[in-house]
């Protein structure tokens, strides 16, 4: 019988390498560092610019707090594109345009003239911008580490407390002195340093793009264009039980998440204290949030403890300390909250991402992390506007976060149903779905598997002399020279005994 024709993507070596757990791998975090920063690190900072366009647009807090909710909801909504742009083009390209549009988007908000032009800017171009950058950099970081990928991730992340321990009093400082602004046109050239890191990703192996087989040559180009979109944007996740539901878990955790960073320097102001005083509340939230997610990523390496579970204990503390947030109304006392809130949020960050290969596998992670940040965009577009609303409704902040702290506890609640939770040890490794169009039947894994191991060479025997009984197998493998008497003893016993080898072969 002759062989079937192998596909192009069949007969070169296999597009992953293995992670090497180093080397260029730290350029990669080093690479994640600076874009964490330059997007969420600017997103929870961006409180500085609230109080501004509250005045000088003379809208309600809701309204202001769309400005916002767009951005971050465009940066999850639209990360399953970035994603997909990376399995085809790779992710070089894709993190620099995302670089260039976050930086024009600041740009052209710094001539706005009213908040439309802000949605428009400041929420869909550089929340576009986001969205190209960010999932795909974090992949790669996921890419080049197994052993040590919590302590990468972690690593990576601490540019989000670094810089919200930075970005608010120098936005503020910017606001003084060049006016909101020339603060966002500064913001803008600052933004364009994630071309800079686009640059230094080197993917590991080629993009996983479908290749066109001689039998998908038979199939009308609309069916190929399907097959192609369906594989890219790894559609077949939206049917797996526990991604689906980490992925509700996650949404609820984002409604939660972000509303400090839109509305804690506003409360702190709103309670009697200063505009560096409100600033330095954030500052000292994102020292703490450093210290958490190193302490995490490290505490997660060391395997005491599975990473869901150590996720689901950091997301109730979380949710608990934003319900204390209103309580704090001394200075010192708000601190303190600060910093509890700074360290658990901090600790949660990274192993909300780093727990999905353990949910769906390191083959799928890039499909599913832009599928999960698409799912769970809308807690984040409904979040901060939800708060404002509760804020002009009540006149304070107080319902605001105890609403804040209730999605993170009903997001820990869902997370507690996956899969697996509630076992010791980790669930066994997930593998991805298997289609006959994509990696054939188990009877070929089977053949796959024996003679990748070289215990017998690859011998198809003629069509007119299927061998269907035990005698009649030895007798074909016999006809063969190269095979040794050791090779013929090697072969597995399910192959001998099996009652139709021609399912196999």
């Amino acid at each position: 019988m002759e062989k079937p024709q192998k596909s192009e993507e069949e007969q070169q070596p296999s597009s992953q390498t293995a992670a090497p757990d180093g080397g260029w791998g730290w350029v990669v975090v080093g690479a994640l560092f600076v874009i964490s920063a330059l997007v969420f690190g600017l997103i929870r900072s961006l409180g500085v610019f609230f109080v501004e366009f509250v005045q000088y647009f003379d809208e309600s807090a809701q309204a202001v707090s769309w400005i916002t909710s767009i951005g971050l909801a465009m940066q999850q909504l639209m990360s399953p594109i970035g994603a997909a742009a990376s399995n085809v083009y790779g992710t070089r390209p894709v993190v620099m345009m995302g670089g260039f549009l976050s930086g024009l988007g600041f740009i052209l908000a710094s001539q706005a003239t009213s908040l439309l032009h802000l949605y428009l800017t400041m929420g869909l171009i550089s929340g576009l911008g986001w969205a190209l950058v960010f999932t795909p950099t974090m992949a790669s970081v996921m890419q080049y580490f197994t052993k040590r990928r919590s302590l990468a991730m972690g690593l990576g992340f601490t540019g989000v407390g670094l810089a919200s321990f930075a970005f608010s009093p120098l936005f503020q400082y910017l606001v003084e002195a060049y006016a909101w602004r020339g603060a966002l046109l500064i913001l803008g050239g600052l933004s364009f340093n994630m071309v800079a890191c686009g640059a230094l990703i080197r993917p590991l192996g080629t993009p996983k793009v479908a290749v066109k087989t001689e039998n998908s040559t038979k199939l009308n180009k609309c069916s190929f264009l399907l097959s192609r979109i369906y594989e890219c944007f790894e559609l077949s996740l939206l049917t797996h039980r526990g991604f689906v539901t980490y992925a509700v878990a996650i949404t609820f955790f984002n409604a939660g998440y972000f509303i400090p960073y839109v509305h804690l320097v506003a409360h702190s102001r709103h309670i009697g204290f200063t505009e560096y005083q409100a600033a330095f509340v954030i500052s000292i939230t994102g020292v703490a949030d450093i210290v958490g997610r190193v302490a995490s990523g490290w505490a997660s390496d060391l395997g005491k403890i599975r990473l869901l579970h150590m996720l689901v204990v950091w997301t109730g503390l979380l949710g608990l300390s934003l319900m204390l947030i209103p309580v704090a109304v001394v200075y010192a006392g708000l601190l303190l909250v600060s910093i509890v809130y700074g360290f658990c949020a901090g600790a949660m960050a990274p192993l909300a991402f780093a727990v999905v290969p353990e949910i769906v596998g390191i083959e799928r992670v890039l499909g599913a992390l832009g599928l999960l940040q698409l799912i769970e965009s809308a807690g984040g577009l409904l979040g901060a506007p939800l708060s404002g609303w509760l804020k002009d409704y009540t006149g304070t902040y107080t319902v605001s976060f105890i609403a804040a702290g209730s999605f993170l506890i009903i997001g820990m609640l869902i997370a507690m149903t996956l899969p697996y939770f509630w076992s010791c040890t980790a669930p066994p490794s997930p593998s991805p779905s298997k289609t006959k169009s994509q990696e054939g039947s188990a009877e070929d894994g089977l053949l796959k598997e024996s003679t990748s191991s070289n215990a017998v060479t690859e011998k198809l025997c003629s069509v007119d002399h299927i061998p269907y009984s035990d005698e009649e197998v030895k007798v074909c493998l016999s006809n063969d020279a190269t095979h040794s008497v050791q090779e013929r003893e090697e072969i597995p016993q399910e192959m001998m005994h099996h009652s139709n080898l021609a399912e196999i072969l």
